[in-house]
């Protein structure tokens, strides 16, 4: 939605029936800062009154207009990614189809609240509580599955779509909402079957991306996140030929055989623009942590949290704008979707099939790598008995509808945009940015590119084992050959290195089987069962690590965001002694 009412802050806000004052005087308790503050109500003919209240607003903030009251855009530009309208009384509730900002709302008393942030909502609620649905989805995805949260009574309005309230039926009943015009990620026709044609048209799309990306930057240099893959590489290839000041971010994890920095290095050579490092070491993530997980919101479990947190506080010392190269993977099938296509091809069933959809979606499911499975050897009896009637084939469902999508890889490319992307991916790197005061841009978030996309046949994006291939195709003159060509496996994370090793003490915190045992939600000894590899097959090396760190962000969220507390915290636990020792019982038990 186009507005000039947008910029990096964050709002919250209410529309209700009820006398604007009581309400008002709730709202400035929550936000303490010193907003700009908008007229607090309007007559009209049915005495619908809002409010809203803005927090960390920038000097050049107008004022709203016609049917727009708030609005957030990450990236600084005019287009808001989440905004708030009230037309003819309506309360209405949207954000774009890329999902970049999220947006929450809550039901209390005759009002329905409203912001971007669920920590400016949750003082709201008298006793705030976990949502156990929000919870088994968590651990089956790492992030929250829409429009669930991981509070009680709060909810979130799903990417690609606005929430309508009218003020007749949603005062009594706020779940009679309309959802108006769900954006749809399908395939077009007809195909473009011309290599060469493709890659012509990619060209074109990709410099028209980024022109709207460039709108209003200052003459100081802009920031960007450069791993050494192809995606960011591109991002930056494009500044460059713009003629845009550039300077780079890579994480230095210190770890040779996992380092990017190689890559970006010679990115960056290439391209004649400066190169930060930035330090991810254990000690600094272990810092970190507490302060990563408050910027994020909600829990969201991957590893590269922290590294990104830090990569942000970095790039804040220097610049006030940011590029990423995130969205690549899922506009281009990137190399998450092999496993899945693997899967698929040797397993011997076509997944168009009627019988075969359940089959799909649970191997859907398992790439995820999480929790999904190992109910029983996670959560507590109480806990099993909530979630046992859940069924979390229905979170992948409309995402992975044979009907946009017959083809497969245009079909994990829709369930990617819908699920990956919009609901893990850019939510959390928006949170990260917009903590750092930092305005964030994604030119893979370009509706007229992603739409193109889907008029490609599939072995455009995957020929033999080259995933990206059209996209390498498009841009293997802009960037060195040993970039463009070489094999992607994401960030390499050490998560299971650092929880054996410096960050044992934090996970032994964390994970604390006396604060376990009293929390209710999950079994006691449950750190040391991952760490044994007794929750299945596939749990071992990086998966150990992995799954330590989603269960220690959860634990760092309720306790620090939700504000339960952690009691009855065990004094002799397992994690007094190193992990060498463990290590050698384990060995030593499975030898006798």
């Amino acid at each position: 939605m186009n507005n000039p009412d947008c910029s990096s802050h964050h709002f919250l806000g209410y529309w209700s029936l009820k006398p604007e004052h009581q309400l008002s005087v709730r709202l400035n308790r929550i936000v303490q800062e010193k907003p700009h503050l908008y007229p607090s109500s309007r007559p009209t003919p049915s005495n619908v009154n809002w409010d809203v209240r803005y927090t960390g607003i920038k000097d050049n903030f107008t004022h709203r207009t016609g049917d727009f009251i708030a609005g957030i855009s990450v990236s600084g530009l005019a287009n808001a990614e989440a905004w708030v309208r009230v037309e003819a009384n309506h309360l209405i509730l949207g954000r774009e189809p890329f999902g970049r900002v999220p947006l929450y709302w809550i039901s209390i008393e005759e009002a329905i609240w409203f912001s971007t942030q669920i920590k400016l909502l949750i003082p709201l609620i008298e006793s705030p509580r976990v949502n156990w649905a929000g919870l088994y989805g968590y651990t089956c995805f790492s992030y929250i599955p829409t429009p669930l949260t991981s509070v009680d009574q709060i909810f979130a309005v799903p990417a690609g779509c606005e929430l309508i309230f009218p003020p007749d039926k949603s005062i009594d009943n706020p779940h009679k909402y309309i959802i108006k015009n769900p954006y749809q990620w399908q395939e077009k026709k007809p195909k473009i079957r011309e290599e060469r044609e493709a890659i012509l048209q990619l060209r074109t799309l990709l410099k028209n991306a980024i022109h709207r990306q460039i709108e209003n930057l200052p003459s100081e240099p802009v920031g960007v996140f450069l791993s050494g893959g192809i995606d960011s590489a591109t991002v930056a290839a494009l500044l460059v030929q713009c003629g845009i000041k550039v300077r780079a971010y890579t994480l230095d994890f210190g770890e040779k055989d996992l380092s990017e920095i190689p890559h970006a290095e010679q990115v960056a050579k290439f391209l004649n623009i400066p190169l930060i490092k930035v330090s991810a070491t254990p000690d600094r993530i272990k810092k970190s942590l507490v302060e990563t997980v408050r910027a994020l919101d909600i829990p969201f479990g991957d590893g590269v949290t922290a590294p990104l947190y830090l990569l942000n506080q970095a790039a804040r010392q220097d610049v006030s704008i940011v590029f990423n190269g995130e969205g690549g993977d899922q506009l281009f099938a990137g190399w998450t979707n092999k496993p899945m296509i693997a899967a698929l091809t040797y397993g011997g069933f076509n997944p168009s099939f009627s019988e075969n959809k359940v089959d799909f979606t649970r191997q859907y499911l398992q790439t995820f790598h999480r929790l999904y499975g190992c109910e029983g050897q996670v959560f507590s009896p109480s806990v099993r008995a909530k979630i046992e009637e859940i069924n979390p084939d229905f979170w992948l469902q409309d995402a992975l509808k044979l009907e946009y999508c017959s083809e497969l890889l245009h079909r994990l490319r829709r369930a990617s945009l819908m699920l990956k992307g919009a609901q893990n991916i850019h939510p959390r790197a928006t949170n990260l940015a917009l903590n750092q005061g930092l305005n964030l841009r994604s030119p893979f978030c370009d509706l007229p590119l992603a739409e193109w996309t889907f008029q490609l046949p599939g072995e455009f994006y995957l020929q033999g084992s080259c995933e990206k291939y059209i996209l390498k195709r498009a841009v293997e003159d802009w960037l060195p050959p040993e970039i463009v060509w070489r094999e992607k496996r994401g960030m390499g994370v050490p998560l299971t290195l650092w929880c054996v090793n410096q960050l044992w003490s934090e996970v032994g915190y964390w994970l604390n089987s006396g604060v376990l045992q009293a929390e209710g939600r999950f079994i006691p000894d449950l750190a040391m069962r991952v760490i044994r590899g007794n929750l299945g097959g596939y749990m071992r090396g990086r998966r150990i690590g992995e799954i330590l760190w989603l269960l220690m962000i959860w634990q760092i969220w309720r306790t620090t965001v939700l504000g339960e507390s952690a009691t009855n915290r065990s004094q002799i636990h397992p994690f007094l002694l190193p992990y060498w020792w463990w290590k050698w019982r384990f060995q030593s038990q499975e030898e006798t």
